[in-house]
Parts: structure tokens; sequence; C-alpha cells
């Protein structure tokens, strides 16, 4: 225990006061409560580069599913992509767009309707050819496939 103290203490005169707060640098209520800036919004909202229009982050690929979300299951309030009634969407570099889909069950009311409002509302998309919808029945539709958002507008999550 003969080793040498480690610490040094140093003395000092005096010490300056911190700054006092003043009130016009304080925030006010409504600033603390206000949104602050996202800084992941500009990253979030970015789309990838050298994406084809037919790929997903594409243009052309992107309106076609905007067309798809206009679209509303009759019998529930939610849309038919939301659903999980679409099952694919295959766009060429031609335009010519290929939608599989499904319905909720094969007696489904709109079973005649669905399909052919699919296809006037994807072939009214600017850029698009033509549209062919087919309709599948495997694997069946289950509530499953909905998106979280379908599942919170049917009270289900």
């Amino acid at each position: 225990m003969n080793e040498e103290s480690k610490f040094s203490i140093e003395s000092v005169e005096s010490v300056a006061p911190p700054p006092r707060a003043r009130v016009d640098d304080a925030e006010s209520p409504a600033d603390k409560l206000e949104r602050k800036r996202d800084y992941l919004e500009g990253f979030l909202a970015e789309k990838p580069n050298n994406v084809s229009d037919g790929e997903p982050g594409g243009d052309l690929y992107e309106a076609v599913i905007a067309a798809l979300k206009d679209i509303f299951d009759p019998e529930i309030p939610v849309n038919i992509y939301d659903l999980g009634l679409i099952y694919g969407v295959d766009v060429d570099a031609d335009g010519a767009v290929a939608v599989a889909m499904t319905l909720t069950t094969p007696h489904c009311p709109v079973a005649e309707s669905m399909p052919g409002e699919v296809e006037l509302r994807v072939g009214a998309v600017s850029g698009v050819r033509d549209c062919e919808v087919n309709l599948v029945w495997d694997p069946p539709w289950d509530p499953a496939k909905m998106s979280d958002e379908a599942r919170l507008e049917l009270g289900m999550l």
C-alpha cells in the first residue's frame, strides 16, 4: 500500500454562474405539442431508382394498384386490394396487365360483376393497353390475407 495517490486536487477561486433562463428562450405550449420534423419522411417517400414502369415501385404498376384500391367490396366496406382479394398484378413492357384475383366465396353475389369491374377500372389507367383478369380459387381466400388497415377498419385488430 505504498502507492502514491492517483488523485490530484485542484483548487479554484470561483466559478462563473450558469446563464439564467429567459422567458423568450422557452418553448411555448403550442410548440411543444406541434409535430416535430420527421427525418425519415423524405427517406420513406423516396422512390427506387431505375425501376421500370411495370415493376413494383414503377409509375404504371403503382397507378394500377391505386385503381384497384378504388374498388370496394359491396358487402364489406374495404377495398379489394386491402381485403386480400388481389393475388398478383403483372404489367409487361407494352402496358398489358394481368390481374390474378379471387373472391371471398365462390357464391359471392358479385362473382359475375367484380372481375368485369376490375378489368374496366384497370383498363382505364393511363398507359395500360389492355387488362386480363384471372379469377382463381386456389388458394382460397381467408381473413389472414387482409392488410392491417383492413383489419383495423373492420375492428379485427
